[in-house]
């Protein structure tokens, strides 16, 4: 395994030369944060799900998110017609399948998503890409079944699971948590940046896939390593900002504040310095 942080800064700073409008069919538990952070990073977010206005948002946008964390019905269309029209526009599309497994709405909402949009990368914990990989999962709510945890014991079998799924969809499968994996059907990296007491605040890994969509976005040629980029950057502000909290005695609030301060800050040095990203062929 080797250190391959130079790359990753290239892919940070084209991100930050060419900002993208990314459309965000999302939930209304982390909307702000998902516009926030896109801020923070020099993006521009938007936010539209009615039926009647989706596919023209999409045009004027460079990258697509559906994000299934509060599903209804009536956003489930509003996700297929959008979908379908970034599809036609050559736009990245990120999949954040937010407790699939955990309903059967939620699991057969993914399944129909997989089957009529194409995706560029499915991000999510490892039992909701369980699930989108088997059909059928152990999402505990919104959070990894802590069985699944991807551990050193499990982590080449996970790294097969995700090519096989890349080789499957033709997505880019990034599986957060502990370890973070991101693969395609030929390659995978392993980022070892974040903290624990990120899981201590909503919106982390809605944010990340709102980011990720950016990376992609800014790097159509290199999705893999967009979505690693990605990863690492929040990985590092959660790691920074848990210290911060730390050294300052504050609280979840502030961590929650600090992430968006740090990805607002970072550089490319930063992405040299701290990240922790090993290639796996």
């Amino acid at each position: 395994m080797i250190r391959l942080n130079e790359n990753f800064v290239n892919i940070f700073e084209n991100t930050q030369r060419k900002p993208q409008l990314v459309h965000n069919i999302t939930n209304y538990v982390t909307v702000n944060d998902c516009a926030n952070i896109l801020l923070a990073m020099g993006a521009s977010p938007i936010m539209a799900d009615d039926i009647k206005e989706v596919e023209e948002i999409t045009t004027i946008c460079s990258a697509l998110v559906l994000n299934i964390g509060t599903l209804n019905s009536r956003t489930v269309e509003s996700m297929i017609a959008a979908g379908k029209k970034a599809n036609e526009l050559g736009h990245p599309v990120v999949l954040d399948p937010v407790g699939a497994g955990a309903s059967k709405l939620r699991t057969e909402t993914t399944h129909r998503l997989l089957k009529e949009v194409k995706f560029s990368v499915i991000r999510g914990n490892i039992s909701e890409i369980k699930t989108v990989y088997a059909g059928a999962g152990t999402t505990k709510g919104v959070d990894a079944d802590v069985k699944d945890a991807v551990t050193a014991e499990t982590l080449d079998a996970t790294i097969a699971l995700a090519k096989e799924l890349a080789e499957r969809t033709g997505a880019v499968i990034a599986i957060t948590g502990a370890i973070d994996l991101i693969a395609d059907a030929k390659k995978a990296y392993v980022v070892k940046n974040g903290h624990c007491d990120m899981s201590k605040i909503t919106g982390t890994g809605c944010m990340l896939s709102a980011m990720t969509a950016a990376y992609v976005a800014a790097n159509p040629e290199k999705a893999l390593e967009a979505a690693v980029c990605a990863v690492a950057s929040m990985g590092i502000a959660g790691e920074l900002a848990s210290r911060q909290v730390t050294n300052n005695q504050l609280g979840t609030g502030s961590l929650r504040t600090l992430i968006i301060d740090n990805i607002s800050t970072m550089t490319g040095n930063t992405i040299e310095t701290y990240a922790k990203i090993t290639l796996i062929p």
